[in-house]
């Protein structure tokens, strides 16, 4: 009680940062499931018609991935990059766990990347192999990878994932010990001066983050899940994979997020429990409403990524008949940072992102001083653990303006702390978008903008949208002579970035609204356009 009175005026929360580390490695993790559940499910396969096609069990899925680590031992040696670029299939897990078991690190790649985008992660990661599927969503994959091997001498394979023989070659080299502080992965997160950071997480970051997870919310042992998010993001091949290993269940990726065929295999395979993002939940509420399914076995739904609407969270307890946990995190952190209990009250889960999860002390510092604030008061959320990343990969002074000297990890979000640890999310130091839970950075949209022979000068900013949360939108002042031109300027943007991050509104503007100093005022143009557009 002394404990928690000490703390009723100050918005710094270590309650729950007491909970043990564990000295695990993913590949450590596997061989434990394996030996005590091998005949359980695994891994399954979801596919588009809302059927699962191949099945792993955990001595499968062991021996297969020990399979292809032990080529990759033969080929790569330990502390190498290999990248991974592709859909949510069951080879882009297998990759995952042989490449831990390697020794190797693994790099994350969004399958929507163009040329541009996947030639600066594999040359800035120095990845030597890249593990792909030839094509997903009309992205023709195999021939973007072709162009840029060209100039990447550095790589030196590039391997598809959907041929078996190209996959599992060579299974004759050692597989290394491998130390619980080794990077295992590195995931790249878009920063404020438009150029991604890789992050770089270790065994001990991820499978500790995981673990925890499924311990604050209380989710059930040894039963299926649902993988709805993207196993690029630590969401997906964090969170959801080593979230079931260490609880002993099935993961079943989906290969691409629909509704219908979600709410099937929950029926079919009897699921337990599932993260997504608001605009999933709701296009499966939808769906259900249109055709019921028993969803019974559903036990949790985690949704991070934007707050959540009061009216989402009574629809997924109406509709979908589970409660919601909220979560906030971070790449940086593992991702998770706060997240909700499963007996959170209904004002808490739609006004706050839950509480700090177990193993991480989280506070709100004022930028400015870096004093912790009072409870209630505005500030920057600053989280430490031990999920918190090694750093940015060959950037020491970006990780050093990232994670201070007393390990606290700068996340650039603005918010509060009440009494009791919950917080609440209130705005961003950085001018980060989130476009329906994925995070989109205004500078590397306006360095592409630039490129165009009419932009003279642009701002990219954050609006309103009802069903993505945010979107992107584009003020553009144009050369003198030239044209506006919004399906130009679209198409231009198209060729070189991912489509979620082109503009959705396009807006002339002949002069900015500026601060003294000279900078463009964007929260200006923001409530311009909101204003115009409510």
């Amino acid at each position: 009680m002394a404990e928690t009175e000490r703390r009723l005026d100050k918005a710094l929360c270590d309650w729950f940062a007491n909970e043990e580390v564990l000295d695990t490695t993913i590949g450590g993790l596997l061989r434990e499931q394996a030996a005590t559940n091998g005949d359980k499910d695994a891994l399954l396969e979801g596919l588009p018609d809302g059927t699962v096609g191949r099945r792993w069990t955990y001595a499968q899925l062991l021996h297969d991935a020990e399979r292809l680590a032990r080529g990759l031992a033969a080929r790569f040696q330990p502390g190498e990059r290999v990248a991974v670029w592709g859909p949510n299939v069951p080879e882009w897990v297998l990759v995952e766990y042989a490449a831990a078991l390697a020794g190797l690190t693994l790099v994350t790649v969004n399958p929507s990347y163009q040329k541009r985008e996947l030639a600066y992660v594999l040359e800035q990661s120095t990845s030597v192999a890249l593990f792909l599927v030839s094509e997903f969503r009309n992205n023709p994959m195999a021939a973007i990878a072709a162009e840029v091997a060209e100039d990447l001498p550095a790589l030196r394979e590039v391997i598809d994932m959907a041929d078996e023989a190209a996959l599992f070659t060579d299974p004759v080299g050692t597989l290394p010990e491998v130390d619980t502080n080794d990077p295992a992965q590195i995931q790249y997160t878009s920063g404020t001066t438009g150029f991604p950071k890789g992050v770089v997480l270790s065994h001990r970051n991820l499978t500790n983050n995981a673990r925890l997870f499924i311990k604050v919310g209380d989710l059930p042992k040894g039963l299926g899940t649902l993988g709805l998010t993207p196993l690029f993001h630590t969401m997906g091949c964090s969170m959801g994979v080593l979230g079931a290993l260490q609880s002993g269940g099935a993961y079943c990726p989906l290969l691409a997020f629909d509704p219908n065929a979600a709410l099937d295999i929950i029926e079919a395979e009897k699921i337990s429990w599932t993260i997504c993002v608001p605009t999933m939940a709701v296009a499966m509420v939808a769906a259900q409403k249109a055709k019921p399914r028993d969803l019974s076995s559903l036990q949790r739904i985690g949704i991070g990524g934007a707050m959540v609407a009061p009216e989402l969270a009574r629809a997924v307890e109406g509709v979908l008949g589970v409660n919601v946990l909220v979560a906030y995190g971070q790449t940086e952190s593992s991702p998770l940072i706060t997240a909700g209990r499963p007996s959170d009250a209904f004002e808490d889960i739609i006004t706050t992102v839950g509480q700090p999860a177990l193993g991480c002390e989280v506070g709100i510092f004022d930028p400015a001083t870096n004093e912790v604030v009072g409870c209630g008061e505005v500030g920057e959320i600053r989280s430490r653990s031990a999920s918190t990343m090694l750093g940015y990969n060959d950037d020491p002074e970006a990780t050093a303006a990232t994670v201070d000297a007393q390990g606290w990890l700068h996340t650039g979000d603005l918010g509060t702390m009440d009494e009791r640890g919950y917080v609440k999310i209130t705005g961003r130091v950085k001018e980060m978008i989130i476009r329906g839970g994925e995070n989109l950075f205004p500078a590397e949209i306006e360095n592409v903008l630039l490129e165009h022979v009419h932009v003279a000068e642009c701002a990219v900013v954050g609006v309103p949208d009802e069903v993505l949360g945010e979107a992107v939108a584009a003020f553009v002042r144009i050369e003198e002579g030239g044209t506006f031109d919004p399906e130009a300027l679209r198409a231009h943007c198209r060729s070189l970035i991912s489509p979620q991050k082109c503009p959705a509104h396009w807006i002339e503007v002949s002069e900015w609204p500026l601060t003294g100093s000279g900078k463009i005022r964007k929260f200006k143009l923001r409530d311009e356009w909101v204003a115009q557009n409510a």
